[in-house]
């Protein structure tokens, strides 16, 4: 890969030994796109000429012509674009199903969509995109779309916009708790910001916490959550340095204290990705995927090894 940027985890439905990390090429077109891997790290299949595509999330359950779909929908920059990928749940083969524009009459490089982080609500199943951008307002800065499926493709309509912004460098990594109901992203050089990812929440329009405010070297980068039962868990963050970038790892919930640091010899990373869930006999705890700028490719991490080095129980 060129240049890497974002992983996603998309979950086989009947044999998570054979699930699948969708990794983006952030590149200008043609050499843009999707690749997707299996767990063994070979590549399956490229999904090409993508304009420079940030980051990728998916969802699982999406309500399309009386049935349901899962997708990965990625950001797609120089288009100023949500693509959206139809998931086979069988081969894991990715496909067109849509496309939304995204930050329409913004000015300048605020139009310029980055992250996205798919949220799933759980008390009726409707699926939301949440989406950055290269630069933007010192409020409002996100953007909230709800997506819907009919006659095979995938459309989108903006809900809301929300979230606080420094104004300093900018926002890329978002992540969901979907059991939970919260969003949380990364303003680079000051701080973590939690929301409520429900737009229809009474609460919607309230920050509910700022943290990570001073222990970072380098940018916050990719956000993602590992989660245990009973609400307990942890959230991870990048601190992006040269060399080996560390993950610094906060209780889930609660007032999100600081637990541990690890670091695993990636460099500069920008997206991560967690899942608590078994992944066949390799990843029985689930796995950490982090982009590597020096070699240009991702590594997965047991979490057995993960929460190991963190002194985690």
């Amino acid at each position: 890969m060129e240049h890497p940027d974002d992983p996603a985890i998309w979950i086989h439905p009947e044999d998570s030994a054979k699930s699948l990390i969708i990794g983006t090429n952030k590149a200008a077109a043609p050499a843009g796109a999707l690749h997707v891997y299996d767990l063994e790290g070979k590549r399956k299949q490229t999904v090409a000429s993508l304009d420079r595509p940030n980051n990728v999330d998916v969802a699982y359950g999406l309500a399309m012509d009386g049935g349901t779909i899962d997708i990965a929908a990625a950001t797609e920059r120089n288009r100023k674009m949500l693509r959206i990928f139809r998931i086979d749940r069988a081969s894991g083969e990715l496909s067109e199903a849509g496309e939304i524009a995204l930050f329409t009459g913004e000015p300048g490089e605020s139009e310029l969509p980055m992250g996205v982080a798919l949220y799933k609500r759980p008390r009726d199943g409707a699926i939301f995109a949440i989406v950055s951008r290269k630069t933007g307002p010192a409020t409002g800065y996100l953007w909230q779309y709800r997506l819907r499926g009919a006659g095979g493709k995938v459309s989108g309509e903006k809900v809301r916009a929300f979230g606080n912004f420094s104004q300093s460098k900018e926002i890329e990594a978002i992540a969901v708790d979907h059991e939970l109901g919260f969003v949380y992203y990364a303003d680079e050089d000051t701080a973590i910001h939690q929301w409520h990812a429900d737009p229809d929440h009474r609460d919607a329009g309230k920050e509910l916490l700022v943290f990570g405010k001073g222990e970072f070297a380098g940018n916050r980068e990719g956000i993602a959550i590992y989660t245990k039962k009973g609400g307990r868990g942890y959230l991870v963050c990048t601190d992006q340095k040269l060399g080996n970038s560390e993950y610094r790892i906060y209780e889930r919930g609660g007032s999100h204290k600081l637990l541990a640091v690890v670091s695993g010899g990636a460099d500069a990373t920008d997206g991560i990705e967690i899942t608590s869930r078994a992944l066949g006999p390799k990843f029985p705890a689930g796995m950490l995927v982090a982009m590597n700028n020096r070699e240009h490719n991702f590594y997965l991490f047991d979490w057995r090894e993960v929460s190991k080095l963190a002194g985690l129980r």
